[in-house]
């Protein structure tokens, strides 16, 4: 009988010790779980404002710097249902009802020698008529030289909707940089911007890549663009992607190779 009560708590200790090895296997298959999929459906990927006068649309957000007339930044996420082949009208551009202190007059760009550039373009919003016409308002665009918007800007932009489509969908942050004693255009003075960026989120949170374009016409290729987050960040003051745990962000910002993005 002894004999038999000695078996069963050498079975039963056994068991026990086994039981706590799977709850630990459990738990570190969790965090492994977790570390993979970085970036939950509703992730918010704002980033910071300078300006305090941030506004959403059904198609992006902004954040408005009356002082320049223009958006310091424009977000919003592009996946390949934005892409579609719809010919739609291009209207009219018009002010941004949305803008308390009402966002510049179109008429401030003519005659001045700059294009309307677009900061989040008409071909990325083509999934309704309704989202290409949004990128129309005058707090979507900014001045930019002829030969910029149409050359290395629009190479970056056709490389961002290949990379949306190849990635499963980015989120992206763009405008220009809004420093001091800027050049400026038309009765309101709106500023031109003497450098341009883009900054991309990979969907599931795994990539980052930073760019920063010189404000004028290059035939340079876009990979000699390419700078850390943080870089950008130091020169317009605004925190890129806040909302991602420290430790991944801080990682992902310092970088500034292209590795992992397929040019």
């Amino acid at each position: 009988m002894k004999r038999l009560y000695f078996l069963l708590i050498i079975v039963l200790f056994y068991s026990c010790k086994e039981s706590r090895i799977d709850e630990d296997f459990l738990i570190k298959s969790d965090e492994v779980s977790i570390s993979k999929n970085k970036l939950n459906t509703d992730f918010d990927f704002y980033p910071t404002s300078t300006t305090s006068d941030v506004y959403k649309r059904d198609s992006y957000s902004f954040s408005y710097s009356e002082e320049h007339e223009q958006s310091e930044w424009v977000a919003y996420f592009l996946e390949n249902e934005d892409l579609t082949n719809s010919n739609f009208k291009r209207p009219f551009f018009e002010q941004d009802p949305l803008v308390e202190s009402e966002s510049a007059d179109w008429r401030n760009y003519k005659k001045s020698g700059y294009d309307k550039g677009h900061l989040c373009p008409a071909g990325d919003r083509k999934k309704t008529l309704d989202d290409y016409n949004e990128t129309f308002f005058t707090s979507n665009i900014s001045p930019q030289l002829h030969e910029f918007n149409s050359g290395i800007w629009n190479r970056l932009e056709e490389k961002v909707r290949y990379w949306a489509m190849k990635y499963d969908g980015l989120y992206i942050v763009t405008g220009g940089v809004l420093s001091d004693n800027l050049k400026t255009i038309g009765k309101e003075r709106v500023s031109v911007p003497n450098y341009f960026y883009k900054v991309l989120l990979s969907k599931d949170g795994d990539k980052m890549i930073g760019f920063l374009v010189p404000h004028q016409d290059s035939n340079k290729p876009l990979y000699e663009f390419v700078v850390s987050v943080d870089e950008i960040e130091k020169m317009t003051g605004i925190d890129f992607y806040p909302n991602l745990p420290d430790n991944l962000e801080n990682q992902l910002e310092e970088k500034s190779d292209y590795k992992g993005w397929s040019f």
